[in-house]
């Protein structure tokens, strides 16, 4: 857990990109100013899932939770200092906690003993899991490209059907390509990569 955080964020009135891309430059910004060094911080693009339903926003807010205990870091995820778990057992800071806890009981007390009960459970359960892969090169890239999406070259998949391009695009990020690879190899825009 060195290397990366885990955040459950809702999107309301700005795109996830702005809201990543302040946080990281906030934060990218302090971090160079106390430590008196320049340039970039992150190896690469934030990774994010939709959570589209309550049961699932309740997995990965566990998975969450659970992360640094599943790491060897802590024995019980409130003696985790970087978590939020404390905010929903305790005292509230910047976390809003009702969302969840409302999902468990609209009686707060109710609700916090289910929270922390489906906490102790003890899962397997895998939400965007962060791997340590190795990059894959370019050549590596096209060779996935032209075999996965049946194609000659890579810009060929700029010509397909939207839906098949997209269909394309989502496998080729699920396979771990990255967004700007994706772009650059095939010649089709960051933006429609991201959305696919």
């Amino acid at each position: 857990m060195g290397n990366h955080i885990h955040l459950l964020i809702k999107e309301e009135k700005e795109a996830l990109e702005i809201i990543m891309r302040r946080i990281g430059a906030s934060y990218v910004y302090w971090y160079n100013l106390k430590y008196n060094r320049y340039g970039h911080l992150f190896q690469d693009r934030y990774k994010s899932e939709v959570v589209e339903d309550e049961s699932y926003f309740l997995t990965v807010l566990r998975y969450i939770h659970q992360n640094p205990v599943k790491a060897g870091i802590v024995a019980d995820a409130a003696n985790y200092n970087w978590s939020s778990y404390n905010e929903y057992v305790g005292k509230r800071a910047i976390v809003d906690t009702d969302f969840a806890l409302r999902i468990y009981s609209s009686d707060r007390e109710k609700a916090l003993e289910s929270f922390k009960r489906f906490h102790w459970i003890s899962s397997d359960d895998l939400c965007l899991d962060v791997s340590e892969n190795k990059r894959l090169t370019d050549k590596m890239v096209v060779e996935i490209i032209k075999q996965k999406c049946r194609v000659n070259h890579c810009s060929e998949i700029q010509s397909v059907e939207k839906d098949q391009r997209d269909r394309y695009l989502k496998f080729l990020k699920e396979e771990g390509l990255s967004t700007r690879q994706d772009a650059r190899l095939t010649g089709i825009s960051r933006g429609i990569v991201l959305k696919a």
